[in-house]
């Protein structure tokens, strides 16, 4: 079976913007869709709204990242938080982050928490609340469907060799290939090249790019063949 591989941006906002731009544009040239990971207290404006939009009608996924709008979702504290809520706690954040997002004109039903860390009670309340996808560290949970697509997230950061070694496995064994990439580390050289490098190995051995939006319809099938006598 042939790999999958899937980049997501996360930290978009006005200090970010040229580095997602660049970013972007880099993946453009190889054809690679990205997955806008956007969190509701730190809701993007201006021009930066501007090129989310952009970017969604040329084909790319948007994805609510985390639902806490009342203290940095970053933050480790938050991150340990989010990963332990109730069921009833997180869909009342849920309410509010989904309110947020309309007010920028902005609707998703993709979800990836804080950290990647989701608690069960979670996903009780983003299936309640008609959520269809939950990207978490371990894999894509089609919330629907009830199928997961096993696939750890991997963080650019540390050791540039053992990060690419990683990618080469999981491309090996036909796994889901999943990068993700913080803007704020795109000012610095290590971890830029770190992404495109991966994303270069990744093509190399003929990789599919897609997005959590178009994951979906991998999970579905999936879940059919599994169901079929």
């Amino acid at each position: 079976m042939a790999a999958r591989l899937v980049v997501s941006l996360s930290g978009i906002g006005p200090s970010t913007l040229a580095r997602c731009v660049e970013l972007a544009a880099d993946l453009d040239r190889r054809s690679v869709p990205l997955s806008l990971l956007l969190a509701p207290r730190r809701a993007v404006e201006g021009e930066a709204l501007d090129w989310v939009r952009l970017r969604l009608r040329a084909g790319d996924a948007l994805v609510q990242h985390g639902s806490d709008l009342r203290a940095d979702p970053f933050s480790p504290r938050r991150r340990a938080e989010f990963a332990a809520l109730p069921a009833h706690e997180a869909g009342l954040r849920l309410i509010a982050a989904r309110a947020a997002f309309a007010r920028l004109g902005l609707a998703t039903d993709l979800f990836a928490p804080p950290g990647w860390a989701v608690s069960a009670g979670a996903l009780v309340a983003l299936a309640r609340h008609r959520f269809a996808l939950c990207a978490d560290a371990a894999g894509v949970r089609d919330l629907r469907a009830g199928a997961v697509l096993p696939g750890r997230v991997r963080r650019v950061g540390g050791d540039h060799w053992r990060y690419l070694l990683g990618v080469r496995r999981a491309l090996r064994r036909g796994a889901l290939v999943r990068v993700a990439v913080d803007a704020a580390d795109l000012d610095r050289l290590g971890p830029r090249q770190a992404v495109l490098d991966a994303v270069d190995l990744a093509l190399a051995h003929a990789a599919e790019p897609t997005t959590y939006r178009l994951l979906l319809a991998v999970t579905a099938r999936s879940t059919h063949r599994a169901a079929a006598p």
